[in-house]
Formats: C-alpha cells, sequence, structure tokens
C-alpha cells in the first residue's frame, strides 16, 4: 500500500511540476534573467507552494506519528555550518546554468526534454562527490 501511495504522490508532484512549468529549463532560465526575457511566472509557483506547505507543515505536526510511517523525521541541527552554506550555492548555480533541479529534470527526461541526458550525469556525479565528501573522515589539525 505504501508503494502506491508514493507512486500517487510522485504522479501529483511530477503533474505540478509539468502544469508549472518547472519542467521547462527555458522557463525557468527566463525567470533567473532579470533584465532580458524576465518571466515573473515562477515566483508565484514558489510563493503557493510556500503557502501549501506552511499551512500543511502546521496540520500535518499536529499528529503524534505520520499516516504512513512511524515517526516523524524532522532536523535536529539548527547551526550554521559549511554544508548548510555551500550546499544550496552549488544546488543554485547548477539551477542557473542548467535550468533544471532534480524534481523538474527527472520529469523532462520523462517528456523528453534533451537537455536532462547532460544534466541529470552530472547532478548524480554532484551527489556521489557530496556523500563522498561528507563520509570522509575528519584530520585533526597538527598544532
Amino acid at each position: 500500500m505504501s508503494f502506491l501511495v508514493n507512486l500517487a504522490l510522485g504522479l501529483l508532484f511530477g503533474l505540478g511540476l509539468v502544469i508549472s512549468g518547472m519542467s521547462d529549463p527555458a522557463k525557468v532560465l527566463n525567470f533567473l534573467d532579470l533584465f532580458g526575457t524576465w518571466d515573473p511566472s515562477l515566483a508565484f509557483v514558489m510563493g503557493s507552494a510556500v503557502i501549501v506547505a506552511f499551512i500543511g507543515f502546521r496540520l500535518v505536526l499536529r499528529r503524534d506519528a505520520p499516516i504512513m510511517g512511524g515517526t516523524f523525521h524532522l532536523p535536529g541541527k539548527n547551526d550554521i555550518d559549511s554544508r548548510i552554506l555551500v550546499g544550496p550555492a552549488v544546488f543554485g548555480i547548477g539551477w542557473g546554468l542548467g535550468g533544471f533541479c532534480p524534481g523538474p529534470a527527472l520529469t523532462a527526461l520523462g517528456l523528453g526534454e534533451p537537455g536532462t541526458l547532460a544534466f541529470l550525469p552530472a547532478m548524480f556525479l554532484g551527489m556521489w562527490a557530496a556523500r563522498a565528501a561528507s563520509e570522509r573522515p575528519v584530520l585533526p589539525r597538527s598544532a
């Protein structure tokens, strides 16, 4: 049953990406082109998503446990470290260069978008490199 729920939610998410235009890299790049062919429509997509998520989190976190699954998995850390700064910077650079972020890239692959053939391998390589860097042992500094 969990698989079917996850499949339905994934399809709903993908449909939302296609309807909003997030799976079209030209639309995303036009949003980032402030002094050229700027398209503000994705700001409304983001604002709508933030409002829905805000309301959804408030409603869901009133529950003792999720409907599907044992416990809520919420972040335990709230300090700012290099991973919090570097990760979003690399994400933003990749999004600006390619016009994709992970969800829309996978959706665009299903739509036959040719740019995904270059973006997805680079994305998976970046994910692998980030994981390898985070699992690397920290060496003590010599005095």
